[in-house]
């Protein structure tokens, strides 16, 4: 019997200026995507995604230590909590990134992953993070993460979770192929102008080298004050060939759908034997070569 699992990505803009108080944009946002969820719920979906710190601004655009106000305990926190309720309302399995306080002070970006029944099911915790101009000041809020590359297992599909600037080096996505992730979700916030000519790239390159499926994430519009770029949606679904198999748009609020035969990741392997033939024995310099 086939193996086909209907899955989604929310893409949304931010609705409040950035200069409105943390909380009030945290509610707006968590509403507002309340409603996408159900959308989602709707059309089936089983396995969902949301965008990189979902809740807020992009707020690395400028070094503010009142965003810190964003953070939440995982698992255990608000929000976090009101996502296993949705998930279990929905029958849905969920990744939801969130900006995690380990303990005061200390600050991760976090995909929480929970289960249909609503279980926490573990987290993943970004590993690269990018501090450079214009606009991207990430290491002033995240350490990078210390949680390795986990994988998941739902009753559909075993999932592992790449955040945004992770996407840049292929190392993790080997990784999260060879634990046996069937589906690579990449929550992003990235601009029009920085990476776009990399959008469909990079994602398509990890799905053949790995044989599996990835869904990339993009929030849209301009977020003032700081309009550090146009934040261009484009949010995909590619297959293990790197065929892109749905996309949204580039300007607007969306609940990008595919199914994902994923009996199609062994016809792929079977045809290209990437993992038979890879040497890793021939690997080691990568952890003495410099910088």
């Amino acid at each position: 019997m086939p193996r086909t699992v209907r899955c989604g990505l929310i893409q949304a803009s931010t609705p409040l200026d950035g200069r409105q108080p943390p909380e009030v944009i945290k509610k707006a946002m968590v509403e507002k995507h309340l409603g996408l969820i159900q959308e989602a719920s709707r059309q089936g979906v089983k396995v969902l995604c949301l965008q990189e710190l979902f809740y807020g601004p992009y707020f690395c655009a400028e070094q503010d230590r009142k965003w810190y106000a964003l953070a939440e305990r995982v698992p255990g926190g608000p929000t976090t909590r009101l996502m296993q309720e949705q998930a279990r309302r929905q029958e849905m399995a969920m990744v939801v990134p969130i900006y995690e306080e380990e303990m005061t002070g200390v600050y991760y970006n976090t995909a929480v992953v929970i289960g249909p029944d609503g279980a926490y099911l573990g987290k993943y915790r970004k590993h690269h993070i990018p501090h450079c101009a214009p606009g991207f000041w990430e290491k002033f809020y995240f350490k990078p993460g210390n949680l390795g590359y986990p994988v998941f297992q739902t009753p559909w599909a075993t999932i592992g979770v790449y955040i945004c600037y992770d996407r840049h080096f292929p190392e993790g996505a080997r990784i999260l192929g060879l634990k046996g992730a069937e589906v690579i979700f990449n929550p992003s916030a990235t601009v029009a102008g920085l990476s776009e000519y990399l959008w469909k790239l990079e994602q398509p390159a990890h799905a053949v080298a790995n044989g599996y499926y990835c869904g990339a994430i993009n929030r849209v519009g301009r977020e003032q004050p700081w309009d550090i770029g146009e934040f261009y949606g484009s949010s995909y679904f590619c297959d293990p060939r790197g065929r892109v198999i749905a996309e949204g748009s580039r300007d607007r609020d969306q609940v990008v759908v595919a199914d994902l035969d994923l009996d199609r990741i062994q016809e792929v392997r079977d045809t290209w034997q990437f993992f038979r033939d890879r040497r890793p024995e021939t690997y080691q310099e990568l952890g003495q070569l410099l910088p």
